[in-house]
């Protein structure tokens, strides 16, 4: 008996749109990121009534949406980034209205700009984060820090050369320079800082709370971070530009 013909692989669907969608997220349970934030935008975009990439009849059945950077769950993020790609146009409006009361639980609509379709992928875009740490005395608890030694520090830290930390890494330890990875830092307020840490492929990423224990240690002042927001992300246009 003779086998019926193959039918020819269905052509992938057209992308036609990317949107660059701007969101705020709330700190989250550590088990609302990895997989499980994966799987909460799937199910967010599925909900839309979006012509999402990837969703389409023959599609590979995941949403194509591209996330600029990882953020920890403890920590806020006031302007996180995200490329979602759509087989349609659509206008912003209706891009926010389908997206608007869909979003992960903890995140929140911010704004959406339609790009180029074939800019580079948006992570290894991103070169750089904006943080502001809410800072305490840790003794007594909650006790606003010292100012003139705060300010103190941020001066070492920014005339420092290098700055040796150890990070826990695979069950071992990984000794690296902090400096590099620390672009600018700031008082911002009499129990804020403000700083900005470089996102680097070779080099990694700037941490926050490292930053932080780097302060404390140039102070000399029992601090902790009662509260960290990454206020944005730079991307390495917003550099060629001086935006």
């Amino acid at each position: 008996m003779d086998r019926p013909p193959e039918l020819p692989a269905p052509s992938p669907a057209e992308v036609r749109q990317r949107w660059r969608i701007t969101f705020a997220r709330e700190p989250v349970p550590v088990e609302q990121v990895g997989r499980a934030g994966v799987v909460a935008w799937q199910a967010a975009l599925q909900s839309s009534g979006l012509s999402v990439a990837g969703l389409e009849p023959g599609g590979t059945g995941r949403a194509r949406i591209s996330i600029a950077a990882p953020l920890p769950a403890p920590f806020a993020g006031e302007a996180e980034l995200a490329d979602l790609f759509l087989l349609e146009r659509r206008l912003a409006w209706q891009v926010r209205e389908a997206l608007e009361t869909r979003l992960p639980p903890g995140h929140h609509w911010v704004a959406a700009e339609d790009v180029w379709i074939g800019a580079p992928p948006l992570p290894g875009r991103v070169v750089a984060a904006d943080w502001r740490a809410e800072l305490a005395g840790a003794e007594p608890a909650g006790a606003p820090p010292d100012g003139t030694r705060l300010a103190d520090g941020v001066r070492s830290l920014l005339a420092a050369r290098e700055l040796p930390r150890v990070r826990a890494k695979g069950g071992g330890e990984k000794r690296y320079d902090l400096r590099p990875l620390l672009i600018d830092l700031s008082v911002a307020g009499p129990a804020v800082i403000r700083f900005r840490t470089r996102i680097h492929p070779e080099l990694g990423s700037g941490r926050p709370e490292e930053v932080v224990a780097a302060l404390v240690d140039a102070s000399g002042l029992e601090l902790e971070a009662a509260a960290m927001t990454r206020t944005g992300l730079v991307l390495a246009e917003d550099v060629a530009t001086g935006a």
